[in-house]
């Protein structure tokens, strides 16, 4: 592909404007041609801030879809308005980027993996962490066999007082969850694709909320709408894969700890690391070693990396950076997670 990616955005709220739209300004092989909100104020400032001419200025997606120009859809919705826009845009014969996480559920992701094998067209999960310079130092050492066969993770992603005051973050119907399903998320992608994606057979978990629904909870971003609150706010899960390994997962809004902790641990049988500190721990020589990169340097950030590997995929037909498949593997658990909160007990993963 010689010519520029003409792109087209649905949703253009606050990640869009803030980091998906920089990024494309600034790659040379692409173009915003179009651009879709419900919001007809936030329309018109993105269009105009854009140049975008009136006619490409679009309310509904389905009347961006049937632009035959378009190449790609960026889509930048609420959780529960990513799987319509995704599935109709791969079956117009367009590649789509979709924020993550894939769906509400695994059941929309896979509708939406469906389309893309089905279309021929590229989807891809915007898992941005992975770009992260630590996270890719730490995936050259594990697919070097610097950690062994790996058997264990911790997974943290936790706030002390972070609940979102805007959006749809507290909306169970419209979200899918509360933490878990929102930063918990990021974090167990970055960590099954730095232990290669072992295959999860069943999942143990608990969510409480003990404080979104308390009135006057203090909050980093200000107050929400607590009567209206109606996810987790702190949750819990034990994974198990079918290669023995297993994976704890923590992820909050609100937990009484010192600091917020955005971290991953995995312990392997020839060493362990750690994101935050990045380190590597290992034996050798009868010694017992710390490794700790330096001067890693962060060329571009996470969101402008992973648009920028996409396009590349695009243009050079490579596979996509994130698949479908990966987001939905990270939804199941999530669901597994969730059903197990309910139930009481371990619920096997499909």
């Amino acid at each position: 592909m010689s010519k520029k990616i003409k792109v087209g955005l649905i949703g253009t709220g606050s990640i869009c404007q803030s980091v998906h739209i920089p990024a494309y300004k600034k790659h040379a092989d692409a173009e915003i041609v179009a651009i879709c909100d419900i919001n007809t104020d936030t329309l018109k400032k993105v269009g105009d801030d854009l140049e975008i001419p009136e006619k490409f200025r679009f309310e509904k997606y389905d009347d961006l879809l049937a632009m035959k120009e378009i190449d790609m859809v960026d889509v930048c919705t609420p959780n529960y308005v990513h799987m319509d826009p995704t599935v109709k845009a791969l079956k117009a014969g367009k590649h789509v980027m979709c924020e993550k996480p894939i769906a509400l559920n695994a059941k929309q992701g896979q509708k939406m993996v469906d389309a893309a094998n089905e279309s021929g067209k590229k989807l891809m999960i915007a898992y941005c962490w992975r770009w992260n310079s630590g996270a890719q130092a730490l995936k050259r050492f594990v697919d070097a066999g610097s950690l062994g066969e790996t058997y264990y993770a911790r997974v943290q992603a936790l706030r002390r007082r972070g609940v979102p005051s805007w959006g749809v973050f507290i909306d169970k119907e419209k979200q899918g969850g509360g933490p878990l399903i929102d930063i918990g998320c990021h974090a167990l992608d970055l960590t099954l694709w730095l232990m290669g994606h072992p295959k999860p057979v069943a999942a143990s978990g608990k969510t409480y909320t003990h404080f979104g629904t308390k009135k006057g909870t203090f909050g980093v971003w200000g107050p929400w709408d607590y009567d209206n609150y109606t996810v987790e706010d702190f949750a819990v899960g034990i994974i198990r894969f079918d290669n023995d390994a297993t994976l704890v997962l923590e992820s909050s809004f609100c937990a009484n700890i010192e600091n917020d902790i955005f971290n991953t641990t995995i312990l392997g049988t020839e060493g362990g690391c750690t994101l935050d500190p990045l380190k590597m721990y290992r034996e050798e020589n009868g010694t017992l070693i710390d490794i700790s990169p330096v001067k890693l340097q962060q060329k571009v950030g996470t969101h402008e990396g992973e648009i920028i590997a996409f396009l590349d995929a695009i243009k050079n037909d490579k596979p996509s950076p994130v698949p479908g498949e990966d987001g939905l593997m990270v939804a199941k658990i999530l669901d597994a997670i969730y059903k197990s909160s309910e139930l009481g007990k371990e619920v096997p993963i499909k």
